[in-house]
């Protein structure tokens, strides 16, 4: 039996034409997808951006960024999952961060970098 450690990768929301607040409900919404799946460790939301001079600190800051905690086995069911929810908005993508790797593509693009990463493992 394999015993995978835990991985945390962040998941960044772009989206056109979009202000603040809409990036912030849609990583809420996001985020709130992922906590319903049996599989997902954890998911917390991470806010970026500075605010502007003349706001409050903290009041014009942006929540886009999502970190998931996850097993490795489990990347391939949360693209699928990522897919189906870009797929249901209009102008809006997801960027995959992990140790300095940012992708953001096709899921056969990824299906190639998990197997070049898990021969690379192996190797070891």
């Amino acid at each position: 039996m394999t015993t995978e450690e835990t991985i945390e990768l962040e998941l960044e929301i772009l989206a056109e034409d979009t202000d603040t607040d809409d990036l912030n409900m849609m990583a809420r919404r996001l985020g709130d997808e992922l906590r319903q799946s049996t599989n997902i460790e954890d998911v917390i939301l991470l806010k970026t951006g500075q605010a502007p001079g003349g706001t409050k600190a903290g009041e014009a800051e942006a929540i886009s960024t999502l970190a998931v905690q996850l097993l490795p086995s489990i990347l391939p069911g949360l693209f699928s999952m990522i897919q189906d929810w870009v797929a249901r908005g209009r102008n809006r993508t997801v960027k995959f961060k992990y140790k300095g790797i940012e992708y953001e593509g096709s899921r056969e693009d990824l299906d190639k970098i998990l197997e070049k990463l898990e021969k690379g493992k192996k190797k070891k």
